[in-house]
């Protein structure tokens, strides 16, 4: 597998940002990256202000010299293009430059990513500032990496200005040709919305009642795309002047706006900012989800944490620091799901800004008086003695399906409850961890023929090919389990008629005839198989006809009267396959065992584990290796493995304790599966 960038040790780094420091300090981070075991630097991220002070008048020295320096170090930089936040003078040129909301509202500037998306002289100059960067600093053998831009979306993932208007139009007559076509799609004979005219055809700005489904949905569609025109400016460059240096664009996660699975595919390398709440259930599972997504984004391919904090952000409501051990325990999880660098926002806590209460490497009481960089230097010595991770290879026999296409058809407005996609995808991701899965995210179109287990927490938009992929899995022999609202819809927003949902009812082998949505704290009683109690589901409900499906769990009371003693549980043969359908939102403990039952059925190994354990199995041309973690931050973990050895091969006992935060990574023998591992409270 390539290592990319083409380093031969785990990266470990942060954000750096030398601008808010005088020349003697940039000597003294240098030393103290060092002491560390910095490696990588990310560079230049907001620095296009001081770059370019005026239109066309730009200043290296400055940057010259830090790069010197760094490289001086031995510290490799990934060198930002430093197009995130135009600078106040782009602003006062072009006006119509900063973006609209979609009250109409012209945002300000003083802060960052104030800019539009299509806007021509913006545009021409984050170009030309690009170029100069990547003709000055293509050679330079600190370079190691591109950064482009910085966490595209995450403040503006829609302009709705007159410019962003008329970029829809094109996009749309690239997309549907003809307005009839339009027209059909969008469904105009509804509300006589019906179009004449391509300029007639405006984004979903605010109107008095709902706007247009498909229109609200193309919008999404497009919004992504403009994005990843503005990244295509950048890359374009940049693989003209230097085509030897990989490029990435840091991602977050489960953002709403991008779709990460297209961007994906133009980069050379994944990364990701991950910020996980340390006040939160169960942080190693917020952030296992994001690293799992990341690796899945280029089929496995090893990726970079980009950012994380080592300690409390600035941004929440409450700004709660990690607990000791907290920063390490997550970096192991972030290894353990794929990650090839470790990296930090920021290497120098700030002196001013919106962000100076956010931690940093080198916190503002300075480093000697820091619990966080004594943390920070331990972990950059035991990550020096993890290189042989760079071989290893995690893959999965279980795939999660998600589309933002469904994400963003799902939320919006006029259903018949509001539902939210990710509490859904989460519920289902925490139980296939605990029974000790490595799973993939993968989109309905993907290769769906490489996992023995297909689960679908919810896709309420399913396209036509999609279905027919999806179809294609399970009567070639793969096992599904679906959730309820899924199928609804084709690409167009459009509800596939004769009984709910049509694009998947011969594969379930049911049809639902009504949804009965639950208000909020109600529940309703759900009995599975011959368990001595039913158990009590929430959010939603269906009233299920079973059309040659096995029912597992019946409905014991009716919502609005309806359902009583209706399935809520079904299996049913397709094909070579075998398709489940949840009908409502079980509870953990009942999710888990209908996901046990697939795994079983699909003849997938499993184990069931304690909540706060992460269990990972991976690949190694030296033999599979297993992490396991212990994600509590007070109770000790009992492991136990037969045969196992540590990284460097020596035997090691059959039960091992591990300490709150701690892990183990081991090697075990070629036939061990998760079912082997023995691993509880002691």
């Amino acid at each position: 597998m390539a290592r990319i960038p083409q380093l031969p040790h785990l990266i470990y780094g942060a954000d750096y940002n030398p601008e808010q420091w005088p020349p003697e300090v940039w000597r003294e981070d240098v030393t103290l990256m060092q002491e560390a075991g910095v490696n990588l630097v990310s560079l230049g991220i907001f620095s296009w202000a001081l770059l370019e002070r005026s239109p066309g008048e730009f200043d290296f020295a400055w940057l010259d010299e830090v790069m010197d320096l760094l490289h001086a170090g031995g510290i490799g930089v990934n060198l930002a293009t430093a197009t995130a936040s135009p600078p106040p003078w782009l602003a006062t040129l072009y006006p119509d430059s900063r973006p609209v909301t979609v009250d109409g509202v012209r945002l300000e500037i003083g802060g960052r990513q104030a800019y539009c998306p299509s806007h021509a002289g913006f545009r021409s100059h984050v170009a030309a500032l690009v170029r100069a960067m990547a003709e000055r600093y293509g050679t330079h053998p600190a370079v190691q990496l591109w950064h482009v831009n910085n966490e595209y979306g995450c403040h503006i993932d829609q302009c709705y200005c007159d410019l962003c208007a008329e970029k829809f139009r094109e996009w749309l007559r690239a997309r549907y040709v003809t307005l009839d076509a339009l027209n059909a799609a969008w469904g105009t004979a509804f509300w006589s919305q019906h179009y004449g005219a391509w300029e007639q055809i405006q984004p979903p700005r605010r109107a008095p009642t709902y706007a247009n489904p498909t229109q609200q949905l193309d919008w999404r569609r497009f919004s992504s795309d403009n994005l990843l025109e503005l990244y295509h400016l950048e890359t374009a460059v940049l693989r003209e002047v230097t085509p030897h240096i990989p490029v990435t664009t840091n991602f977050l996660g489960f953002l709403p706006g991008l779709d990460y699975f297209r961007w994906a595919a133009h980069e050379d390398v994944v990364s990701l900012d991950a910020y996980p709440d340390p006040l939160g259930a169960s942080p190693h599972l917020e952030a296992g989800m994001q690293f799992d997504l990341m690796r899945s984004l280029r089929g496995g391919q090893r990726w970079i944490l980009m950012e994380q904090a080592t300690s409390a952000v600035n941004w929440r409501t409450v700004n709660a620091p990690k607990a000791p051990g907290l920063a390490r325990l997550l970096n192991h999880v972030a290894l353990a799901h794929g990650a090839s660098g470790i990296m930090f926002f920021q290497w120098r806590a700030s002196k001013a800004g919106a962000e100076k209460y956010h931690s940093a490497l080198v916190q503002h009481p300075g480093p000697q008086r820091s619990r966080v960089w004594q943390e920070v230097v331990d972990f950059g010595a035991e990550l020096r003695t993890l290189t042989p991770l760079l071989d290893a290879r995690v893959s999965a026999r279980v795939g999660v399906v998600f589309d933002w296409n469904s994400w963003w058809a799902l939320e919006l407005d006029s259903k018949p409850s509001r539902v939210s996609l990710m509490p859904l995808v989460q519920a289902w991701y925490a139980a296939l961890r605990q029974l000790g899965q490595t799973v993939d995210f993968v989109p309905p179109s993907g290769d769906l023929g490489q996992y023995d287990l297909l689960v679908m927490p919810n896709s309420y938009l399913l396209a036509d090919a999609d279905a027919a992929n999806v179809r294609a899995y399970v009567q070639g022999g793969g096992h599904l389990v679906t959730g309820f609202y899924s199928g609804i819809v084709d690409e167009h927003e459009h509800v596939g008629l004769g009984g709910y949902p049509a694009a998947l009812r011969d594969v379930l082998g049911l049809w639902v005839e009504e949804w009965l949505p639950l208000a909020p704290g109600t529940v309703t009683p759900v009995q599975l198989g011959t368990a001595s109690q039913p158990v009590e589901a929430t959010t939603w409900a269906e009233v299920v006809h079973v059309d040659g499906a096995e029912v597992l769990g019946t409905f014991t009371h009716g919502a609005y009267g309806l359902a009583r003693g209706g399935p809520a549980v079904t299996a049913h043969a397709s094909g070579a396959g075998r398709a489940t359908y949840i009908a409502t939102h079980l509870p953990e403990d009942a999710l888990r065992d209908v996901l046990r039952g697939a795994l079983t059925a699909a003849g997938v190994p499993h184990v069931t584990l304690p909540v706060h354990a992460d269990v990972t199995l991976c690949t190694h041309p030296d033999g599979p290796l297993l992490h396991v973690l212990n994600a509590h931050g007070r109770e000790e973990l009992t492991v136990r493995v037969d045969g196992a050895a540590d990284l460097a091969g020596a035997p090691l006992r059959k039960e091992l304790t591990l300490a709150p935060y701690h892990g183990v990574i081991l090697r075990v023998p070629a036939t061990f599966t998760v079912a082997d591992l023995g691993v509880g409270q002691p």
